[in-house]
C-alpha cells in the first residue's frame, strides 16, 4: 500500500519561490492528493481521479 509520504508531491508552476501560499498535489493510483505546501505535516485530502479531472477542466474554463 502506498502512503502519502511515498508519493511524489509537486507544486504548481505558478507557485513562487518565496514561500508563497500554495498547494501541492500528488497523483496516486486511485486518487489525487492535495496538501498545504507551507505545512506538509497537516493532513492532505484526496479526490478521485475523475473528480480531479472535472475540477481541472472547470478551472481551465473548458
Amino acid at each position: 500500500m502506498t502512503t502519502t509520504t511515498d508519493l511524489a508531491w509537486f507544486k504548481s508552476s505558478y507557485s513562487g519561490t518565496q514561500g508563497d501560499s500554495c498547494v501541492e498535489v500528488a497523483v496516486g493510483q486511485q486518487a489525487v492528493h492535495v496538501r498545504d505546501s507551507k505545512d506538509a505535516t497537516r493532513p492532505d485530502f484526496a479526490v478521485g481521479r475523475d473528480g480531479w479531472a472535472q475540477f481541472v477542466r472547470y478551472a481551465a474554463g473548458v
